[in-house]
């Protein structure tokens, strides 16, 4: 019975939060058309990731998971802010997205041609034998 209890208990999930995720009323401190994105570092923090490109939109993603055993992770919530900004720095739109607006991507199992050809192993062991030249006889 007591080592009953012992596995049940080792089974238990472990949640996870990880991410950085701003409090909701500091959110709504957001005045769109008025607000810099110095004033937004300063009230929320940095941002989890930036736009690669032109650094004016801003992510803030926070995670929740709970992982049972050796399983996949099971994802509880999923949060992310998108906050845009305009040429001059000032906040011009936000936006919320939660677990419900994400999209299922399917891998794409193709593989990209190289050039050249394949070799096998005993092509690659015996390949070079009689290719190699000897010294000249000039030097």
């Amino acid at each position: 019975m007591l080592a009953a209890v012992i596995l049940v208990a080792g089974c238990q999930g472990r949640i996870d939060v990880r991410g950085n995720l701003p409090d909701p009323d500091l959110l709504q401190d957001i005045e769109i058309g008025h607000i810099t994105k110095n004033e937004v570092v300063e009230l929320l923090g940095s941002p989890s990731s930036i736009s690669p490109f032109s650094g004016d939109t801003w992510y803030y993603i926070s995670e929740r998971t709970k992982t049972v055993a050796f399983f996949e992770p099971e994802i509880l919530k999923r949060k992310v802010i998108v906050i845009t900004f305009d040429q001059t720095g000032v906040a011009r739109e936000l936006k919320s997205y939660g677990i419900e607006d994400a999209r299922r991507i399917q891998m794409v199992e193709r593989k990209t041609p190289t050039a050249g050809r394949e070799l096998t192993i005993l092509k690659q062991l015996f390949g070079n034998i009689g290719r190699f030249e000897g010294e000249s006889e000039g030097e």
